[in-house]
Order: structure tokens, then C-alpha cells, then sequence
């Protein structure tokens, strides 16, 4: 019989704890959290595969080249896209942990308010001073969500030829990058329907690939923005939240101050007039 209510107990006990351990998880950061991480990852996966295959079109159809030397060519700056996603993924992947550390921390002050846990200034300012980073970064992948639309817009035109091309019989289109930018004025690299590179490229499946990963790399650079807005979202309601516990801390501490001082008064005089009668 002891047995059974010892194990009862040890039961109630670890679903207590199961219970606390769950309250205290930043529900609203976790979710940000996987819609960043998620957005990043499609975002920088999908855009270094559309970056590698643009190069093999560029090269396979346009017949283009890399420039010799130091020179900056389009294909320098794939290059140096390619190394600023690497930096994205890893400097995000180190920003997402650091918001789930800080969502943790201000759950527990406000649930361990009146605990041993303590909201201190330096905590507030950390809170403050992420909230100007998140809004930075939020701005900062707006940028880059309309950086990314402009080769989802550019294949969108050349998949529109094609397109047009197996409609339209006889059609003689043509596709010239100088008015992309991406060749100077002096370089003539155009493409039309008429050619047999152009019938390879729309037949590969090269095109249509490259096409869909910059849409997804586009939708994981969109994702990033909402999760950034939800955070920003939920670092404003913790700020506030800590903001007011704070007051509500002083209150308490006040308050006790001022019944101690009383409990004090009232001790002394009851000593006195005891004093006094004996």
C-alpha cells in the first residue's frame, strides 16, 4: 500500500515538473524561430543551386566566359553571392539561437517574478537593444526579398519566350542581356528563337529548374521577413511585459519596506509601554 502511494506520488510529482517545464517555453519565439530558420534554409539552399545553375546557362547557351584577371565580371559576382549566402546562414542560424536564449530568459523573469529570479536594468537593455537589431534585420531582408524578385522577373521573361515560341509558329524573338545589365553596352550577347542554343535551352530542363529555385529561394527570403515581424512582435510584448513587472517588483518591495518600517514602529512602542508599566 506504501509502495503504490509512494509511486502515485513520484507520478504527480514528475507531471508537476513535466507541467512547469512546458509553461515556461517562449511558445511565440519557438515558432519564429522555425519559420526563420526555414525561411533561411530555403532562401540560401535554393538561391546558391539558382546561382550555379545560372552560371551553366550563361555559359552552355550564351556562350559566355570568365574574364581574365582581377576583372568583375557577372561571374565574380555569382561568386561573391554565393559567399554572402554563406554568411547569411550562418550569422542566422547564430541570431535564431541567441532570440530563443533571450525568449527563455524573459519567460522566466516574468513567470519567476516574485522567485529568486530577478529582472535587472542590464536585462532590460538587452531586451531593448535586440528589438533595434530585429527591426535592422527586418528592414535588411526586405532588401533582399526585392533583390531576390529581380532574377525570379528576368527568367520569368526568357521562360515567357519559350513559352511563346512553341505557341506562336514562326516568331522570331530575342532575349539580349545588355538590357539586364548584366553585360556592358559594348558586349552583344542576345539569344533569339531562331537559334539552335536557344531551342537546347528551353527543351533542357536546366531553365525551368533554375526558374523554380529562385521562386523558392524568393518565398524562404518572404518567410524571413514574417518570421523577423514575429519576432518583432514578441519582443515588443516581452519589453512591455518586463517593463511592467518591473513596476510591479518596486510596488512589492516598497510595499514590504513599509509594513517591515510599521512591524519596526509597532514593536518598539509595545517594548516602551511595557517598559513603562513594569
Amino acid at each position: 500500500m506504501e509502495e503504490n502511494m509512494e509511486e502515485g506520488q513520484t507520478q504527480k510529482g514528475c507531471f508537476e515538473c513535466c507541467i512547469k517545464c512546458l509553461g515556461g517555453i517562449p511558445y511565440a519565439s519557438l515558432i519564429a524561430t522555425i519559420l526563420l530558420y526555414a525561411g533561411v534554409a530555403l532562401f540560401c539552399g535554393c538561391g546558391h543551386e539558382a546561382l550555379s545553375g545560372t552560371v551553366n546557362i550563361l555559359q552552355t547557351y550564351f556562350e559566355m566566359a570568365r574574364t581574365a584577371g582581377d576583372a568583375l565580371d557577372v561571374f565574380t559576382m555569382i561568386d561573391i553571392f554565393k559567399y554572402v549566402i554563406y554568411g547569411i546562414a550562418a550569422a542566422f542560424f547564430v541570431y535564431g539561437i541567441l532570440l530563443m536564449v533571450e525568449g527563455f530568459f524573459t519567460t522566466g523573469a516574468i513567470k519567476d517574478l516574485y522567485g529568486d529570479f530577478k529582472i535587472t536594468t542590464c536585462g532590460r537593455c538587452v531586451s531593448a537593444w535586440f528589438i533595434m537589431l530585429t527591426y535592422l534585420f527586418m528592414l535588411a531582408w526586405l532588401g533582399v526579398t526585392a533583390f531576390t524578385s529581380l532574377p525570379v522577373y528576368m527568367y520569368f521573361n526568357l521562360w515567357t519566350i519559350c513559352r511563346n515560341t512553341t505557341l506562336v509558329e514562326g516568331a522570331n524573338l530575342c532575349l539580349d542581356l545588355r538590357q539586364f545589365g548584366i553585360v556592358t553596352i559594348g558586349e552583344e550577347k542576345k539569344i533569339c528563337t531562331v537559334s539552335e542554343n536557344f531551342l537546347r535551352m528551353c527543351e533542357s530542363t536546366e531553365l525551368n529548374m533554375t526558374f523554380h529555385l529562385f521562386i523558392v529561394a524568393l518565398a524562404g527570403a518572404g518567410a524571413a521577413v514574417i518570421a523577423m515581424v514575429h519576432y518583432l512582435m514578441v519582443l515588443s510584448a516581452n519589453w512591455a511585459y518586463v517593463k511592467d513587472a518591473c513596476r510591479m517588483q518596486k510596488y512589492e518591495d516598497i510595499k514590504s519596506k513599509e509594513e517591515q518600517e510599521l512591524h519596526d514602529i509597532h514593536s518598539t512602542r509595545s517594548k516602551e509601554r511595557l517598559n513603562a508599566y513594569t
